[in-house]
């Protein structure tokens, strides 16, 4: 399949022209504008400092259907004790800022500073949300992402203690259940998402999601009045 080259404008040519590894098209910006059209698009950026903006809608496309999020005995355990209290919104550049930081199995990170800058715009007008998971007051761990009508476009985690992350995903994914909202996606696949549930779909049936997904209203602005969770 072609990769597309993208232009000045913010189109993009349909997801299914992406190739089974996924990579669409390549170029453009990281625009709003853009953005918001790609994820609408079932399409998402992902490359690494120095290469040029690479965009990409998997076959197939992995995903965690809400209700589906697989707690287990353990993370039971630790919602139950209560070590960790949750919020949305409350701290969002200090959350993409430490995902953005290098991990020992992964050297780089595909979050350069353009894409930090470009997912704070989101942030300021109300389309990208993060939620917090903290110890006393120290953020100990979180996850960030994009919502556009019914739809979770999840983009990375991070945690600096045990099972903060996995906390905060149960979280998110209860919280989207009780909105209504039909999938997180996930993007490519990942052996501890899939131990929590996530799984691959067909692109065509992820893309009939976020169809009807988009057919209801973003909520705009802050989650923080969605509800502040304490475990």
């Amino acid at each position: 399949m072609p990769v597309f080259a993208l232009g000045t404008n913010a189109d993009f040519p349909p997801a299914t022209r992406a190739g089974r590894r996924g990579l669409l098209a390549v170029g453009g910006d990281l625009s709003m504008r853009r953005l918001l059209r790609a994820y609408g698009g079932g399409i998402f950026p992902w490359y690494e400092e120095g290469q040029p903006i690479l965009w990409w809608s998997p076959d197939p496309r992995f995903v965690l259907f809400p209700g589906e999020f697989h707690r287990g005995a353990t993370l039971r355990k630790v919602l139950r004790r209560g070590g960790f209290s949750f919020a949305f919104d409350r701290a969002f550049a200090a959350v993409i800022n430490a995902c953005a930081r290098p991990r020992a199995s992964e050297p780089g990170t595909w979050i350069t500073p353009d894409m930090r800058r470009a997912y704070l715009r989101l942030h300021e007008r109300g389309y990208a949300h993060s939620l917090e998971a903290r110890q006393g007051a120290e953020l100990v761990g979180g996850l960030y992402g994009v919502s556009l009508g019914g739809c979770f476009f999840a983009e990375s985690m991070f945690h600096l203690a045990d099972d903060a992350s996995k906390a905060a995903l149960a979280v998110l994914a209860a919280t989207l259940f009780r909105m209504d909202f039909p999938v997180i996606d996930c993007q490519v696949p990942s052996p501890h998402l899939a131990a929590w549930g996530a799984r691959s779909i067909p692109r065509r049936r992820y893309l009939e999601l976020v169809g009807a997904g988009l057919r209801r209203r973003t909520r705009r602005g802050s989650w923080v009045s969605i509800e502040t969770f304490t475990g």
